[in-house]
């Protein structure tokens, strides 16, 4: 038994950091009211106890949801003025409704004959539209595409604040099941985007231990979620102290009062740095245990592209908790290094040598390594270095016909989906889209004077490499480009999307 003097001390201790953890939280919940978006809870969204037996009903419940949206939030929130970018506005600039269809929903694309049948996992506060470029190329090339709404996304925030893990990957089985029975045998690929790419990662694993779950053919990942900051660890507590004490403004990391994004939230839940830490501890832990029996064989070849500056996860876990656990398997990982030319090294807080010594980490490299980089140090062409797998000396290179562009010394975690011509976050947007356009907002004046923030700005939205990594994604999955689909098809494809949309 602790002496009386160490057990005082020890409360003590204890009784000061309860008193610290709750002024802290008490402070975070000072500040202006929170929005509704950020307070509606809206109950018909699907959770892992929902009875919905097919990915039928999953639609069917999320035209529910999504007329609960428009009566809980839309129909009480203030009509736009010409000036407004507040998405929950109906008519304002960020109104996702200006877009045909209403990308925050799930979509299907279904060709009469596909070979092969794709599902597409977005990433965390995001949107199916993400990855919609990609699914249109998949369409275009034969494939059947299914683009999933995940849980807690495409309506509000709110959505955040009590989604787990667990529900997002109940909905992943529900998709794979539905391309499973549609497809009549033809191989499944999961392409998965940051969260998405998780999701991904986590399904293929679970089909190790149960033969019963639709079987991956292969998956591609771009800016792969397989770690985050340790610090995520915490979110769950202060949610729960804050919840305990009846103050809902510390269920929140950020705040945005407008949320100017039609397919992205700005605000940003707590718990969703605690579910996106629960899920990449629990993929860290399975791979590793299975590396650990030599259990990993039947995994599917791996396709992952990630930028070696990224400040969402930890762009090293891909490298350490992934792919230098995988035994040979027709695995690729491609790195976007910065740009040598802008010399931007000395200004750096994050250097990519990190992910350098991650990779030589492994006594054999079971994969082959691309890095997309400068073709000389003083060049802004774009080249790709390939490093077939075990080698660790020479390697071949590949002359992409690509660019840096000017001003732009590395790509960033939500570039990777977006192609230049995107009318949203692209650079260089084929004409006006339908609503706001992001990609090369760069406001100049005071600081601190805007509601969006310079480090928003400043953010690299799209990928001035998405040709080629959209080609190398084309290769790896083995489909064959075509002209496009039927005009019966488009037809067919468009009815499906619009009724999904009503």
């Amino acid at each position: 038994m602790l002496p009386a003097t160490v057990r005082l001390l020890l409360a003590s201790v204890a009784t000061s950091l309860l008193l610290l953890v709750t002024g802290y939280i008490v402070y975070l919940n000072r500040g202006p009211e929170l929005p509704i978006w950020l307070t509606t809870e809206l109950d018909e969204e699907f959770t892992e106890e929902t009875q919905v037996a097919s990915f039928t009903e999953y639609l069917a419940l999320e035209d529910r949801l999504f007329a609960q949206l428009d009566r809980e939030i839309y129909a009480k929130t203030a009509p736009a003025t010409e000036s407004s970018f507040n998405r929950y506005q109906r008519g304002s600039l960020a109104d996702p409704a200006r877009w045909s269809p209403n990308w925050n929903r799930s979509f299907l694309l279904e060709r009469n004959n596909p070979h092969a049948m794709v599902l597409l996992l977005h990433g965390l506060t995001d949107a199916p539209y993400s990855l919609r470029h990609l699914g249109q190329r998949f369409h275009e090339s034969g494939a059947t595409v299914l683009g999933l709404r995940i849980p807690g996304h495409g309506t509000a925030p709110s959505g955040l604040t009590t989604v787990s893990w667990q529900d997002m990957a109940a909905a992943v089985k529900l998709a794979m099941r539905h391309l499973a029975e549609t497809g009549e045998g033809r191989p499944i690929y999961i392409v998965g985007y940051s969260n998405g790419a998780a999701l991904g990662i986590h399904y293929a694993l679970s089909t190790l231990d149960n033969p019963e779950l639709p079987r991956v053919e292969k998956l591609v990942l771009l800016s792969p979620e397989i770690g985050i900051s340790p610090v995520a660890a915490l979110a769950v507590w202060q949610a729960r102290v804050g919840h305990f004490l009846g103050m809902d403004k510390v269920a929140w990391d950020s705040v945005h009062s407008l949320e100017y994004e039609p397919f992205k939230y700005g605000s940003f839940a707590i718990n969703a740095a605690a579910l996106s830490h629960e899920i990449t501890r629990e993929i860290k832990k399975r791979v590793r245990a299975l590396s650990k029996e030599r259990a990993l064989g039947d995994m599917p070849p791996i396709l992952s592209f990630a930028s070696v500056v990224d400040a969402t996860v930890e762009a090293t876990a891909v490298v350490e908790h992934l792919y230098n656990l995988l035994p040979e398997g027709g695995h690729q990982l491609v790195l976007f290094d910065i740009n040598r030319q802008v010399q931007i090294e000395p200004l750096l807080t994050w250097k990519p040598d990190r992910m350098l010594a991650a990779i030589q980490q492994a006594p054999h490299r079971n994969y082959t390594l691309t890095m997309v980089t400068n073709a000389g140090r003083g060049s802004a062409d774009v080249v790709a270095r390939h490093w077939p797998e075990g080698e660790q000396g020479g390697h071949l290179q590949e002359s992409l016909g690509l660019r840096w562009p000017k001003n732009i010394y590395s790509l960033s975690h939500v570039a990777l989906p977006f192609p230049p011509d995107d009318s949203i976050y692209g650079g260089r947007p084929e004409g006006k889209g339908p609503g706001i356009q992001l990609g090369g907002l760069a406001l100049r004046g005071e600081r601190g004077a805007l509601r969006i923030s310079a480090a928003a700005q400043l953010r690299l939205r799209w990928n001035p490499f998405y040709s080629w990594q959209e080609d190398h994604t084309v290769h790896f999955l083995n489909m064959t480009p075509s002209s496009g689909a039927s005009p019966s098809e488009n037809l067919h494809v468009s009815e499906r999307i619009r009724k999904h949309d009503q």
